[in-house]
């Protein structure tokens, strides 16, 4: 079998070529640039030539603005909160990369991402605390048959003991960040490339009631306490951001929770009569995932959750699962 590897430069990937390369597997290296040039091609180029491993540099710049940088921006201006990360791994990770790396020859593409697959079926990663399935759960199913994921039943601190006693050094010296094509806050980001965003608008109770003025809806989170400035009897809490009226909602805590929410149509990783009785929907990355029905109803879901639970921001990712930790479905969130 011949093997594509993705590498991104990080830890991660560097090691499940090795790991594949190790196990007989026929591997050449890929690099998909996403960013403006940064050194790291050429890096990686040395690196792989060290290993005796082939590199294709894919530049992917345009695509990835036009795919994932340009809907997250848009999302914004609709009032939502984007997961880039989501976007980009059926569109972009496991979309073009996969296409390219098959026309070079691949029978497989490995990446460095902690989750598991066990006979075509997406499941947790061993590491809990870095497990990546969440942001997998929108990648088609019929894609997935295409992957590897030589890390799913490491951990982290493992991947850089091994690592380590390999005498290797990861060529992009860091980890990558929360959201790769922001350095910062997202905020700043919006600003700079002089995006139109909505404007000030008041600040306002569920009732209607006026206390305030905020600078711009895209500036506050479902669940936000801080940075409000609005003076009020108890601590208040960003509860919605009307975009028609331009309103920013608050509230005291208990007004942050909801019994459920409603997603744009589903990306099915199984097939919902083969669904157990039980299943669990986690709508924030590293959040535990919760007891929850799903009904789906239309070209969507309802998901109502067992207990209470923080407000689902529209725009994130809900994944649902099995106890067991398969993925069962991702879908978008479209509201509370």
């Amino acid at each position: 079998m011949t093997v594509a590897v993705a590498l991104s430069g990080g830890a991660d990937s560097l090691l499940a070529l090795l790991l594949l390369r190790d196990a007989g597997e026929n591997v050449f290296g890929v690099h998909a640039r996403f960013l403006p040039e940064d050194g790291l091609p050429a890096r990686l180029e040395e690196l792989c030539g060290d290993l005796g491993v082939l590199l294709h540099v894919l530049d992917l710049r345009r695509e990835f603005e036009e795919l994932v940088v340009g809907p997250f921006v848009r999302a914004y201006q609709r009032g939502l909160t984007p997961n880039p990360c989501a976007a980009c791994n059926p569109a972009m990770k496991f979309g073009l990369v996969l296409d390219r790396s098959l026309a070079l020859g691949a029978d497989r593409l490995a990446t460095g991402h902690y989750a598991v697959l066990r006979s075509g079926a997406l499941f947790r990663g061993r590491d809990a605390a870095k497990d990546q399935s969440y942001f997998l759960s929108m990648v088609p199913r019929q894609r997935l048959g295409r992957l590897l994921f030589p890390l799913g039943e490491w951990t982290k601190d493992v991947v850089r003991t091994e690592l380590a006693a390999r005498g290797l050094t990861p060529p992009a010296g860091r980890e990558s960040q929360e959201i790769c094509f922001i350095p910062g806050d997202y905020r700043d980001f919006l600003r700079a490339r002089k995006t139109e965003l909505s404007p000030p608008g008041p600040i306002a109770l569920a009732d209607g009631t006026v206390l305030g003025r905020h600078q711009g809806l895209w500036n506050h989170t479902l669940g936000q306490r801080k940075g409000l400035g609005v003076a009020y009897s108890e601590p208040l809490y960003v509860t919605g951001r009307d975009a028609a009226t331009n309103t920013l909602v608050v509230g005291p805590r208990a007004e942050t929770l909801t019994g459920g929410c409603r997603t744009a149509a589903p990306n099915l990783l199984a097939d919902p009569s083969a669904w157990p009785g039980r299943v669990l929907v986690q709508t924030i990355y590293r959040q535990r995932p919760v007891p929850a029905r799903v009904d789906l109803e239309g070209r969507g879901m309802t998901i109502t959750f067992s207990e209470p639970r923080a407000l689902p921001a529209p725009g994130q990712i809900a994944a649902v699962y099995s106890e067991e930790g398969r993925v069962l479905a991702g879908a978008v969130i479209t509201a509370e």
